[in-house]
C-alpha cells in the first residue's frame, strides 16, 4: 500500500472532522494499519473515527489491498473501538 497516499487520505479526513492523526502504525508487511486521532479543545467522537475509517476504505479497496484498519482516539484503545463498532454494525 502506498504509505504517502494513505497518510494524505487519513490526514485529510481527520482535518475535515477538526481532528489530527496523533499516531499511525503502518505495518505494511502484515497489512495492519492503526490510527489514533486527537482533537484540540474537544473529544474525538465515534462519528469522527467512523468518518476517517470510511474515507480510507473508500480510497483503498480491501479486496485488492487486503488490509486491516483500526481507527481510535487517544482516549479509547483500538480493541475497545473495534468492540464498539461491532455493536453498531449488528
Amino acid at each position: 500500500m502506498d504509505r504517502i497516499k494513505f497518510e494524505e487520505v487519513a490526514n485529510g479526513a481527520a482535518k475535515e472532522r477538526s481532528c489530527s492523526v496523533l499516531e499511525l502504525i503502518f505495518n505494511d508487511d502484515d497489512n495492519i494499519f492503526e490510527l489514533v486521532l486527537g482533537k484540540d479543545g474537544g473529544s474525538v467522537t465515534l462519528d469522527d473515527c467512523e468518518f476517517v475509517h470510511r474515507a480510507i476504505l473508500a480510497a483503498f479497496d480491501r479486496n485488492i489491498e487486503d488490509y486491516s484498519l483500526t481507527v481510535g482516539s487517544a482516549g479509547i484503545g483500538s480493541e475497545e473501538a473495534d468492540e464498539i463498532l461491532k455493536t453498531i454494525n449488528e
